[in-house]
């Protein structure tokens, strides 16, 4: 049955989840489809930032450690995100980079796998993981002796051996949106003796997810993505109780010391995840993070994650619908699973080798910029020439929060238009910007 115009508003106006793009200040006239990139900024962020700028800082100067709770914000924001990712109560912070967290938690693991085995040398990851993690565990492997080993996923099985130490995924794949099934690998991985580390950039907030119930040892993620904490906010890590205390993490500064204002001279570490704090924290950041959490907080009385996850498959759905309907014929693929246990909350696209300018590439870069040309704005992700997930990508993202069904069509539209017009092939849509 084709899909209409009006369809997709009569979808919007029965959205139980339409009254949360309030909570967002969304520029007129843009379809934000990165969200899976950059968050769209929370309205109340400003009015928050600026009261901890001009009275918390600016009138309360240092009181603010203990009267504004500066102090235990990291806990609080952990205690506030752990039931969007399955974790328990104190045992989340957030703090750091997603790429300071990883290398925190991936000592902590090489240390725990090695130690019960010594002869495990091996740190197992995806090939088209995202590049830093690949980066960190590279340092890692040199620092230490060992080796990376990266695979594809239908090789990950078959990697799971008994030199492995420790297997570091990415629950949702950033290029091609296409999600793990996180507790059968982790079961799969422990069944060998191999730890599970699992970076959350591209889930929290954007796919149910439970790490107790899956079982898994270690876990990091994204505050600027799907938690609309803004440009480079704190991340956020967890790790599983049965290890909290096992190991110091190797990052050991006076913010993860058990009482950092007794000020001794030896490291004693925290208890539970506390240890996993490093330096001072970055409250104005933490403050503006704590906005975009808030607004799921407000999004259980709507649902909740189970509520989300729904707007954001039929949102995925129509998408996809509406491009094989409305853009055939135009060299178009789809890199992101069609099966809904596999999707995450994002679609990306591929196009075919040599359908760019002159015949060189694959004009997807050029495409992504006459749409954001037009305010519809996802983003490009480069190849490496290899085929399926490895193949040049148009990435959208798709936030249930603030995204709805009409903007689904439009954006498809304005999609047909570019690819029928050729207007991507423009000199302007053919230079390359630093961020892509």
């Amino acid at each position: 049955m084709t899909i209409t115009l009006q369809d997709c508003r009569t979808r919007d106006t029965q959205d139980p989840l339409r009254s949360l793009r309030d909570h967002f200040a969304l520029p007129p006239g843009v379809i934000y489809l990165d969200g899976n990139s950059l968050g769209v900024l929370p309205k109340a962020a400003p009015a928050r930032i600026a009261d901890v700028v001009q009275r918390e800082w600016g009138t309360d100067l240092i009181k603010s450690w203990n009267t504004a709770r500066w102090f235990d914000l990291p806990q609080r924001l952990g205690n506030q995100l752990a039931p969007l990712i399955g974790a328990g109560q104190d045992q989340v912070v957030c703090t750091d980079s997603t790429s300071i967290n990883l290398y925190k938690v991936l000592s902590a693991a090489l240390n725990i796998a090695r130690e019960d085995s010594p002869a495990r040398k091996r740190i197992v990851s995806e090939r088209s993981n995202f590049p830093t993690d690949l980066y960190i565990a590279e340092g890692l492997c040199k620092e230490r002796g060992l080796e990376l080993v990266l695979v594809e996923p239908e090789e990950i099985a078959a990697s799971l051996t008994s030199d492995v130490a420790v297997l570091m995924l990415t629950h949702v794949n950033y290029r091609t949106g296409a999600m793990h099934d996180m507790a059968a690998i982790t079961a799969a991985a422990q069944a060998q003796g191999i730890l599970c580390v699992w970076d959350l950039a591209h889930s929290a907030g954007a796919v149910p997810v439970d790490l107790l119930s899956a079982n898994a040892d270690f876990s990091i993620g994204c505050g600027y993505k799907y938690l609309n904490g803004g440009p480079g906010a704190p991340a956020f890590v967890w790790v599983n109780p049965r290890h909290a205390n096992r190991f110091w993490q190797p990052l050991s500064g006076w913010w993860g010391h058990a009482a950092p204002f007794q000020f001794t001279p030896d490291y004693q570490p925290a208890p539970g995840i506390t240890r996993y704090l490093c330096g001072t924290q970055p409250m104005i950041s933490l403050s503006a993070l704590q906005c975009g959490l808030d607004v799921f907080t407000a999004a259980q009385s709507l649902g909740g994650m189970a509520a989300l996850r729904t707007k954001s498959l039929a949102l995925t759905d129509l998408f996809i619908q509406l491009v094989e309907e409305r853009c055939a014929g135009y060299g178009l693929g789809l890199a992101t699973p069609r099966e809904h246990a596999k999707r995450s909350s994002q679609v990306c696209l591929t196009r075919d080798e040599g359908a760019g300018v002159n015949g060189q590439g694959s004009g997807a870069y050029a495409i992504v910029q006459a749409l954001i040309a037009r305010g519809v704005i996802g983003d490009f992700r480069k190849g490496d020439g290899g085929k399926g997930p490895h193949k040049d990508i148009l990435r959208f993202g798709f936030t249930p929060l603030y995204i709805g069904f009409e903007d689904v069509w439009n954006a498809v539209e304005h999609l047909r238009q570019v690819l029928e017009s050729g207007e991507w092939q423009k000199p302007e849509f053919n230079q390359t910007h630093a961020v892509t």
